[in-house]
Protein backbone atom coordinates (compact mmCIF):
# COMPACT_ATOMS: atom_id res chain seq x y z
CA UNK A 1 0.00 0.00 0.00
CA UNK A 2 1.37 3.54 -1.15
CA UNK A 3 1.56 6.23 1.76
CA UNK A 4 -1.11 8.06 -0.70
CA UNK A 5 -3.56 5.41 -0.63
CA UNK A 6 -3.66 3.91 3.26
CA UNK A 7 -7.09 4.14 4.88
CA UNK A 8 -7.11 3.97 8.62
CA UNK A 9 -6.90 0.86 10.09
CA UNK A 10 -9.74 -0.45 12.58
CA UNK A 11 -6.91 -2.96 14.77
CA UNK A 12 -4.68 -1.09 16.65
CA UNK A 13 -1.72 -3.64 18.58
CA UNK A 14 -2.93 -5.18 21.51
CA UNK A 15 0.58 -3.84 22.89
CA UNK A 16 1.59 -0.91 21.31
CA UNK A 17 4.97 -0.25 23.20
CA UNK A 18 7.38 -0.44 20.82
CA UNK A 19 10.17 1.87 22.41
CA UNK A 20 14.15 0.58 22.83
CA UNK A 21 14.33 1.09 25.82
CA UNK A 22 12.69 0.53 28.48
CA UNK A 23 11.37 -2.44 26.13
CA UNK A 24 7.90 -3.52 26.49
CA UNK A 25 7.02 -6.52 29.42
CA UNK A 26 6.62 -9.70 28.42
CA UNK A 27 3.65 -11.18 27.40
CA UNK A 28 0.96 -12.02 29.89
CA UNK A 29 3.25 -10.10 32.23
CA UNK A 30 1.52 -8.07 35.23
CA UNK A 31 2.37 -6.36 39.01
CA UNK A 32 1.91 -10.22 40.31
CA UNK A 33 4.94 -11.24 38.70
CA UNK A 34 6.83 -9.22 41.69
CA UNK A 35 4.88 -11.06 44.53
CA UNK A 36 8.07 -13.17 45.52
CA UNK A 37 9.87 -10.33 46.12
CA UNK A 38 12.24 -9.68 48.59
CA UNK A 39 10.97 -6.33 50.36
CA UNK A 40 12.01 -4.75 53.43
CA UNK A 41 15.37 -7.51 53.86
CA UNK A 42 19.03 -6.94 53.35
CA UNK A 43 20.44 -7.72 49.90
CA UNK A 44 23.35 -8.69 52.11
CA UNK A 45 21.12 -11.28 53.67
CA UNK A 46 21.52 -15.55 53.00
CA UNK A 47 17.81 -14.96 50.67
CA UNK A 48 18.80 -11.81 49.24
CA UNK A 49 21.75 -12.88 48.13
CA UNK A 50 20.18 -15.86 46.97
CA UNK A 51 17.88 -14.09 44.63
CA UNK A 52 20.98 -12.24 43.24
CA UNK A 53 22.68 -15.48 42.22
CA UNK A 54 19.22 -16.88 41.41
CA UNK A 55 19.26 -14.15 38.53
CA UNK A 56 23.21 -15.07 37.48
CA UNK A 57 22.61 -18.23 37.52
CA UNK A 58 19.17 -17.92 34.86
CA UNK A 59 21.30 -16.00 33.05
CA UNK A 60 24.20 -17.94 32.71
CA UNK A 61 21.43 -21.11 31.73
CA UNK A 62 19.50 -18.93 29.05
CA UNK A 63 22.50 -17.40 27.34
CA UNK A 64 24.98 -20.86 27.44
CA UNK A 65 27.87 -18.35 29.04
CA UNK A 66 30.88 -21.02 29.51
CA UNK A 67 31.25 -22.06 33.49
CA UNK A 68 34.66 -20.47 33.61
CA UNK A 69 32.95 -17.05 32.55
CA UNK A 70 32.09 -14.80 35.54
CA UNK A 71 28.60 -13.06 35.58
CA UNK A 72 28.14 -10.26 38.02
CA UNK A 73 25.60 -7.80 38.73
CA UNK A 74 26.53 -3.93 38.59
CA UNK A 75 25.44 -0.53 39.23
CA UNK A 76 24.04 1.98 36.18
CA UNK A 77 23.05 -0.23 33.72
CA UNK A 78 24.45 -0.92 30.88
CA UNK A 79 26.17 2.15 30.89
CA UNK A 80 27.81 1.32 34.50
CA UNK A 81 29.35 -2.12 33.20
CA UNK A 82 31.30 -0.73 30.37
CA UNK A 83 32.90 2.12 32.01
CA UNK A 84 33.65 -0.20 34.71
CA UNK A 85 35.33 -2.30 32.15
CA UNK A 86 36.80 0.77 30.00
CA UNK A 87 38.20 2.52 33.41
CA UNK A 88 39.51 -0.61 35.04
CA UNK A 89 41.56 -2.87 31.91
CA UNK A 90 42.11 -0.46 29.28
CA UNK A 91 45.77 1.46 28.79
CA UNK A 92 47.73 -2.29 29.00
CA UNK A 93 47.77 -1.89 25.36
CA UNK A 94 46.56 0.01 22.41
CA UNK A 95 43.31 0.10 21.67
CA UNK A 96 40.60 -0.23 18.73
CA UNK A 97 37.65 1.68 18.96
CA UNK A 98 35.07 0.96 16.95
CA UNK A 99 31.91 2.71 16.53
CA UNK A 100 28.79 2.97 14.34
CA UNK A 101 25.76 4.77 16.16
CA UNK A 102 26.13 6.90 19.08
CA UNK A 103 26.54 5.32 22.16
CA UNK A 104 29.70 3.54 20.35
CA UNK A 105 30.73 6.68 20.00
CA UNK A 106 30.15 7.93 23.92
CA UNK A 107 33.15 4.97 24.20
CA UNK A 108 34.97 6.61 21.97
CA UNK A 109 34.81 9.87 24.40
CA UNK A 110 34.87 8.05 27.19
CA UNK A 111 38.78 6.34 25.74
CA UNK A 112 39.98 9.78 23.87
CA UNK A 113 38.60 12.29 26.67
CA UNK A 114 38.44 11.04 29.98
CA UNK A 115 40.65 8.43 29.70
CA UNK A 116 43.22 10.03 27.29
CA UNK A 117 44.87 6.93 26.68
CA UNK A 118 48.11 7.59 24.34
CA UNK A 119 47.69 4.77 21.86
CA UNK A 120 43.94 4.76 20.34
CA UNK A 121 42.77 4.15 17.04
CA UNK A 122 38.87 5.06 15.98
CA UNK A 123 37.49 3.09 13.60
CA UNK A 124 34.03 4.88 12.82
CA UNK A 125 30.92 4.27 10.21
CA UNK A 126 28.29 6.54 9.58
CA UNK A 127 24.64 5.33 10.56
CA UNK A 128 23.05 2.61 8.86
CA UNK A 129 26.90 1.20 8.09
CA UNK A 130 29.56 -1.12 9.64
CA UNK A 131 33.37 0.04 9.69
CA UNK A 132 35.79 -2.14 8.03
CA UNK A 133 35.62 -5.10 10.28
CA UNK A 134 39.19 -6.38 7.92
CA UNK A 135 40.86 -3.63 9.24
CA UNK A 136 40.70 -4.17 13.19
CA UNK A 137 43.64 -5.24 15.11
CA UNK A 138 43.91 -8.14 17.69
CA UNK A 139 47.18 -7.89 19.21
CA UNK A 140 45.25 -4.92 20.41
CA UNK A 141 42.24 -4.48 23.39
CA UNK A 142 38.99 -3.80 20.76
CA UNK A 143 36.02 -2.42 22.30
CA UNK A 144 32.30 -2.45 20.18
CA UNK A 145 28.84 -2.37 19.77
CA UNK A 146 27.03 -5.75 18.80
CA UNK A 147 24.03 -4.22 18.01
CA UNK A 148 24.01 -0.34 17.10
CA UNK A 149 20.33 0.58 19.18
CA UNK A 150 20.56 3.68 17.86
CA UNK A 151 21.24 2.35 14.10
CA UNK A 152 19.97 -0.43 13.87
CA UNK A 153 23.34 -2.10 12.35
CA UNK A 154 24.50 -5.42 14.02
CA UNK A 155 27.34 -7.54 13.19
CA UNK A 156 26.12 -10.53 11.87
CA UNK A 157 28.20 -13.22 13.64
CA UNK A 158 32.14 -13.47 14.98
CA UNK A 159 34.19 -14.29 12.56
CA UNK A 160 35.83 -11.78 12.01
CA UNK A 161 36.95 -11.57 15.88
CA UNK A 162 40.54 -13.44 15.96
CA UNK A 163 40.98 -16.43 17.92
CA UNK A 164 44.38 -16.11 19.13
CA UNK A 165 43.69 -12.69 19.73
CA UNK A 166 46.41 -10.82 22.17
CA UNK A 167 44.19 -8.19 23.02
CA UNK A 168 40.67 -8.05 25.15
CA UNK A 169 37.48 -7.85 23.25
CA UNK A 170 34.64 -5.56 25.31
CA UNK A 171 31.32 -5.71 23.62
CA UNK A 172 28.40 -3.62 24.80
CA UNK A 173 26.13 -6.34 23.69
CA UNK A 174 23.06 -4.23 25.71
CA UNK A 175 20.35 -4.80 22.42
CA UNK A 176 21.80 -7.80 21.41
CA UNK A 177 22.09 -10.02 24.62
CA UNK A 178 18.32 -12.36 24.61
CA UNK A 179 17.86 -11.76 20.89
CA UNK A 180 21.37 -12.98 19.02
CA UNK A 181 23.53 -15.44 19.27
CA UNK A 182 26.96 -14.38 21.23
CA UNK A 183 29.76 -16.49 20.41
CA UNK A 184 31.80 -16.25 24.07
CA UNK A 185 35.01 -17.77 22.94
CA UNK A 186 35.03 -14.48 21.24
CA UNK A 187 34.20 -12.03 23.73
CA UNK A 188 36.31 -11.20 27.22
CA UNK A 189 34.10 -8.92 28.42
CA UNK A 190 29.98 -8.81 27.77
CA UNK A 191 27.44 -6.19 29.42
CA UNK A 192 24.15 -5.57 28.94
CA UNK A 193 20.80 -3.84 30.89
CA UNK A 194 18.25 -5.40 32.39
CA UNK A 195 15.38 -2.60 30.44
CA UNK A 196 16.25 -4.14 26.76
CA UNK A 197 15.45 -7.32 25.73
CA UNK A 198 13.49 -9.18 28.32
CA UNK A 199 11.64 -5.84 29.37
CA UNK A 200 13.35 -6.20 33.00
CA UNK A 201 13.34 -2.71 35.07
CA UNK A 202 16.38 -0.33 34.51
CA UNK A 203 19.11 0.50 36.51
CA UNK A 204 21.33 -2.55 36.71
CA UNK A 205 23.76 -3.80 34.39
CA UNK A 206 25.05 -7.20 33.79
CA UNK A 207 29.22 -7.61 33.18
CA UNK A 208 30.32 -10.92 31.92
CA UNK A 209 34.41 -11.49 32.02
CA UNK A 210 36.76 -14.48 30.39
CA UNK A 211 39.30 -15.71 32.39
CA UNK A 212 41.56 -14.17 29.71
CA UNK A 213 39.81 -10.70 31.41
CA UNK A 214 39.97 -11.80 34.93
CA UNK A 215 43.79 -12.26 34.34
CA UNK A 216 43.94 -8.57 33.16
CA UNK A 217 42.07 -7.50 36.24
CA UNK A 218 44.27 -9.04 38.18
CA UNK A 219 47.78 -8.51 36.37
CA UNK A 220 47.18 -4.50 35.27
CA UNK A 221 46.87 -1.53 37.30
CA UNK A 222 45.37 1.33 35.66
CA UNK A 223 47.22 5.03 36.97
CA UNK A 224 44.23 6.21 37.33
CA UNK A 225 41.81 6.43 40.31
CA UNK A 226 38.81 4.34 40.24
CA UNK A 227 36.10 4.96 41.98
CA UNK A 228 34.28 2.67 44.36
CA UNK A 229 31.60 1.27 41.66
CA UNK A 230 34.40 0.55 39.60
CA UNK A 231 36.82 -1.80 41.42
CA UNK A 232 36.47 -5.52 40.90
CA UNK A 233 39.72 -6.19 42.81
CA UNK A 234 41.28 -6.03 46.13
CA UNK A 235 45.05 -6.99 46.71
CA UNK A 236 45.11 -7.58 43.16
CA UNK A 237 42.90 -10.93 43.49
CA UNK A 238 38.88 -10.32 42.13
CA UNK A 239 36.68 -9.86 44.24
CA UNK A 240 34.81 -12.99 43.58
CA UNK A 241 31.97 -11.83 45.78
CA UNK A 242 30.74 -9.38 42.75
CA UNK A 243 29.94 -12.59 40.76
CA UNK A 244 28.40 -14.81 43.38
CA UNK A 245 25.26 -11.84 43.95
CA UNK A 246 27.48 -10.18 46.57
CA UNK A 247 26.67 -6.64 44.59
CA UNK A 248 28.68 -3.47 45.14
CA UNK A 249 25.93 -1.43 45.70
CA UNK A 250 22.29 -1.63 46.91
CA UNK A 251 20.37 -3.36 44.27
CA UNK A 252 16.97 -3.02 43.85
CA UNK A 253 15.08 -5.83 45.11
CA UNK A 254 11.70 -5.43 43.14
CA UNK A 255 13.83 -5.32 39.86
CA UNK A 256 15.93 -8.27 40.55
CA UNK A 257 12.54 -10.13 40.87
CA UNK A 258 11.25 -8.86 37.68
CA UNK A 259 14.58 -9.85 36.22
CA UNK A 260 14.01 -13.15 37.60
CA UNK A 261 10.28 -13.53 36.42
CA UNK A 262 11.77 -12.09 32.82
CA UNK A 263 14.76 -15.08 32.79
CA UNK A 264 11.99 -17.83 33.70
CA UNK A 265 9.85 -17.07 31.06
CA UNK A 266 12.79 -17.05 28.52
CA UNK A 267 13.36 -20.81 29.79
CA UNK A 268 9.78 -21.74 29.53
CA UNK A 269 9.82 -20.56 26.08
CA UNK A 270 12.65 -22.90 25.21
CA UNK A 271 15.40 -20.18 25.74
CA UNK A 272 18.10 -18.55 23.80
CA UNK A 273 16.79 -20.28 20.45
CA UNK A 274 13.01 -19.17 20.83
CA UNK A 275 13.81 -16.00 22.26
CA UNK A 276 15.55 -15.14 18.84
CA UNK A 277 13.62 -16.95 16.52
CA UNK A 278 10.50 -14.37 17.95
CA UNK A 279 13.02 -11.64 17.51
CA UNK A 280 14.04 -12.36 13.76
CA UNK A 281 10.09 -12.98 13.10
CA UNK A 282 9.54 -9.46 13.79
CA UNK A 283 12.50 -8.47 12.00
CA UNK A 284 10.96 -10.52 9.42
CA UNK A 285 7.32 -8.88 9.13
CA UNK A 286 9.02 -5.26 9.00
CA UNK A 287 11.07 -6.52 5.76
CA UNK A 288 7.84 -7.97 3.85
CA UNK A 289 6.14 -4.48 4.37
CA UNK A 290 9.27 -2.34 3.67
CA UNK A 291 9.67 -4.38 0.10
CA UNK A 292 6.23 -2.93 -1.05
CA UNK A 293 6.76 0.46 0.99
CA UNK A 294 6.54 3.86 -0.86
CA UNK A 295 8.41 5.86 1.96
CA UNK A 296 10.23 3.57 4.41
CA UNK A 297 13.44 1.38 3.97
CA UNK A 298 15.64 0.26 6.53
CA UNK A 299 18.37 2.92 7.65
CA UNK A 300 21.12 -0.23 7.85
CA UNK A 301 22.24 -0.34 4.54
CA UNK A 302 23.27 -4.02 4.48
CA UNK A 303 20.44 -6.62 4.96
CA UNK A 304 22.93 -8.84 6.27
CA UNK A 305 23.53 -6.51 9.57
CA UNK A 306 20.09 -5.58 9.86
CA UNK A 307 19.38 -5.51 13.20
CA UNK A 308 16.27 -7.79 14.44
CA UNK A 309 15.63 -5.50 18.36
CA UNK A 310 16.31 -2.20 17.15
CA UNK A 311 14.47 -2.14 13.69
CA UNK A 312 15.62 1.78 12.63
CA UNK A 313 13.88 2.92 9.45
CA UNK A 314 14.64 5.93 7.29
CA UNK A 315 12.38 8.07 4.53
CA UNK A 316 12.89 7.53 0.99
CA UNK A 317 10.12 9.08 -0.80
CA UNK A 318 11.95 11.87 -2.65
CA UNK A 319 9.25 14.59 -1.43
CA UNK A 320 10.40 14.25 2.12
CA UNK A 321 13.84 13.35 1.41
CA UNK A 322 14.37 16.47 -0.85
CA UNK A 323 13.25 18.75 2.64
CA UNK A 324 15.70 20.17 4.71
CA UNK A 325 17.22 17.91 7.81
CA UNK A 326 15.65 19.94 10.33
CA UNK A 327 12.52 19.50 8.67
CA UNK A 328 12.77 16.46 8.32
CA UNK A 329 13.16 16.00 12.00
CA UNK A 330 10.10 17.82 12.45
CA UNK A 331 7.85 15.63 10.07
CA UNK A 332 9.43 12.19 11.93
CA UNK A 333 8.38 14.32 15.10
CA UNK A 334 4.71 15.11 14.23
CA UNK A 335 4.87 11.14 12.80
CA UNK A 336 5.81 9.54 15.98
CA UNK A 337 3.51 12.00 18.00
CA UNK A 338 0.29 11.00 15.92
CA UNK A 339 1.18 7.00 16.00
CA UNK A 340 1.03 8.27 19.89
CA UNK A 341 -1.82 10.36 20.26
CA UNK A 342 -3.32 7.03 18.51
CA UNK A 343 -2.25 4.75 20.92
CA UNK A 344 -0.90 2.76 17.33
CA UNK A 345 3.01 3.02 19.04
CA UNK A 346 4.51 4.13 21.74
CA UNK A 347 7.79 5.51 21.32
CA UNK A 348 8.56 4.82 18.21
CA UNK A 349 10.95 7.96 16.90
CA UNK A 350 14.26 7.06 15.79
CA UNK A 351 17.14 8.47 18.61
CA UNK A 352 17.72 11.60 19.22
CA UNK A 353 21.56 11.46 17.39
CA UNK A 354 20.33 9.64 14.75
CA UNK A 355 18.85 10.64 10.99
CA UNK A 356 15.18 11.54 11.30
CA UNK A 357 12.74 8.34 10.56
CA UNK A 358 11.03 5.78 12.80
CA UNK A 359 12.64 2.82 15.21
CA UNK A 360 10.48 -0.15 16.18
CA UNK A 361 11.55 -2.58 18.95
CA UNK A 362 11.40 -6.13 17.95
CA UNK A 363 12.73 -7.61 20.58
CA UNK A 364 11.34 -11.28 22.37
CA UNK A 365 8.73 -9.49 24.31
CA UNK A 366 7.23 -8.00 21.17
CA UNK A 367 4.24 -10.44 19.52
CA UNK A 368 4.50 -10.86 16.05
CA UNK A 369 0.86 -9.79 16.00
CA UNK A 370 1.52 -6.70 17.18
CA UNK A 371 3.88 -5.99 14.89
CA UNK A 372 1.96 -6.98 11.73
CA UNK A 373 -1.18 -4.32 13.42
CA UNK A 374 1.42 -1.55 13.65
CA UNK A 375 2.94 -1.55 10.12
CA UNK A 376 -0.79 -0.17 8.47
CA UNK A 377 -1.00 2.66 11.14
CA UNK A 378 2.57 3.91 9.89
CA UNK A 379 1.43 3.79 6.61
CA UNK A 380 -2.25 6.01 7.52
CA UNK A 381 0.02 8.40 9.99
CA UNK A 382 2.47 8.53 7.01
CA UNK A 383 -0.11 9.87 4.97
CA UNK A 384 -1.65 11.99 7.39
CA UNK A 385 0.98 13.89 8.17
CA UNK A 386 2.46 14.01 5.00
CA UNK A 387 -0.85 15.69 3.56
CA UNK A 388 -0.18 18.22 5.92
CA UNK A 389 3.43 19.19 5.38
CA UNK A 390 2.43 19.25 1.50
CA UNK A 391 -1.10 19.99 1.06
CA UNK A 392 -3.61 16.89 -0.56
CA UNK A 393 -2.14 15.40 -3.49
CA UNK A 394 -3.72 16.04 -6.82
CA UNK A 395 -5.02 13.71 -9.01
Amino acid sequence: MTASSASRPSRRPNTPLFSSGPCAKRPGWSLDALDGALLGRSHRSKPGKAKLKEVIDLTRAVLGIPGDYRIGIVPASDTGAVEMALWSMLGARGVDMLAWESFGKEWVTDVAKQLKLPDVRNLIAPYGELPDLSTVDFSRDVVFTWNGTTAGVRVADGDWIADDREGLTICDATSAAFAMALPWHKIDVATWSWQKVLGGEAAHGMLVLSPRAVERLESFQPDRPLPKIFRMTKNGKLIEGIFEGDTINTPSMLCVEDAIDGLRWALSLGGLTQLIRRSEQNLRIVAEWVETSSWAGFLATDPVNRSCTSICLRFTDPEVTALSEEAQAAFAKKLSALLEKEEAAFDAGSYRDAPPGLRLWGGATVESEDMEAVLPWLDWAYATVKAETFGPKQG
